[in-house]
């Protein structure tokens, strides 16, 4: 009898009704790395918050220091980072703030990284390799990434690698809606969905069915031992005096686009237009990809893309709403597949 007096007691003095347990209310925390500040501060404003302020430094030795300026104990923390150029610096920065967050008593902390780095190194061509897709991973979890959200891996199987929930969102619903919008009559007649290769087929394959387009593939050949080195051999599929929409995850210095692009062409293509998520834009990418025989470029802002790597048939699309849209279904413990019908 006495402890129970004792209990309702100390439940009155914190304010609390008899016999109930206070609880915790659940925070939402953004806060960004370095790479790509306009993304991470268009996720907040999308989420209706403000950025948690992070003391970013590097020191003249190339260390690098993080600092969350204010309490995030407790708190559901999304640190936005994109893997743009340098990447190495801002993977980097991204362990040291995990670090930070984990040290200063975060609850849950998930990575919202756009664009996933090393995600090509995601198996062993040839022996003595690494699969550099699952070191970054392992990183990640070893310095406190509870939960990883990306969009367009470039191979879903970079899913396993993570110890832990991994939320891969797709850009597709974004591109789509530009292209229903801007689509002439003409270009809806003509239209042919085209894959660069073999290995976007199935990606491609939900383009055409959304779209009610046919399906073309190109073949291509890469030399194992050449870097950024692509022929294209053959076309399988009707592209004569169709629009060709050639759909792919990343763009990175340009070659095998401009070459597909290039052979649709030469096949009698009247239009090429070149849809893709990740704008990595190595270079000379910004310069080939203004080659004659593209029409247009779509891309996300999944990597931030300085002034002189843009031109004018080149269309940005943001993915903070998509992004954001997924953070509160996370934090809200909702379904983020549910987002894109169950399915790509």
């Amino acid at each position: 009898m006495g402890h129970k007096k004792k209990t309702v007691a100390l439940d009155r003095e914190n304010g609390v009704a008899p016999g109930l347990i206070a609880k915790t209310k659940k925070r939402l925390v953004v806060a960004g790395g370095r790479s790509h500040p306009e993304l991470t501060a268009a996720v907040a404003a999308a989420l209706g918050q403000e950025m948690a302020p992070v003391e970013h430094r590097t020191f003249a030795s190339g260390e690098i220091y993080a600092r969350f300026e204010v309490s995030i104990r407790g708190c559901d923390l999304f640190i936005v980072q994109s893997f743009g150029e340098p990447v190495n610096e801002w993977l980097m920065e991204t362990l040291i703030m995990l670090d930070a967050a984990k040290r200063a008593s975060a609850k849950r902390i998930t990575v919202v990284a756009p664009y996933y780095p090393y995600s090509r190194q995601d198996k062993k061509g040839r022996g003595r390799e690494p699969i550099s897709a699952r070191l970054v991973a392992d990183m990640l979890k070893v310095a406190g990434a509870d939960r990883v959200m990306s969009v367009d891996l470039h191979a879903a199987q970079i899913q396993g690698f993570f110890d832990g929930p991994v939320d891969h969102l797709f850009a597709k619903p974004v591109l789509l809606k530009h292209f229903e919008e801007t689509l002439t009559a003409e270009d809806r007649e003509t239209l042919t969905i085209v894959s660069p290769d073999m290995g976007r087929v199935r990606v491609a394959d939900t383009w055409s069915d959304s779209l009610n387009a046919p399906l073309a593939i190109i073949h291509k050949r890469r030399d194992p031992k050449v870097a950024n080195q692509v022929s294209v051999h053959e076309i399988v599929g009707t592209v004569n005096d169709r629009t060709c929409l050639l759909v792919d995850d990343m763009i990175d210095t340009g070659g095998t686009i401009v070459k597909a692009a290039q052979a649709l062409k030469a096949n009698g293509a009247r239009k090429v237009i070149v849809a893709a998520t990740h704008a990595i834009f190595s270079d000379p990418a910004s310069v080939r990809l203004q080659d004659e025989a593209i029409d247009q470029v779509v891309v996300t802002d999944t990597i931030p893309l300085s002034a002189s790597r843009r031109w004018d048939e080149l269309v940005i699309l943001p993915i903070a709403p998509l992004l954001a849209t997924a953070i509160r279904q996370v934090f809200e413990d909702g379904s983020v597949t549910s987002m894109f019908n169950g399915a790509a």
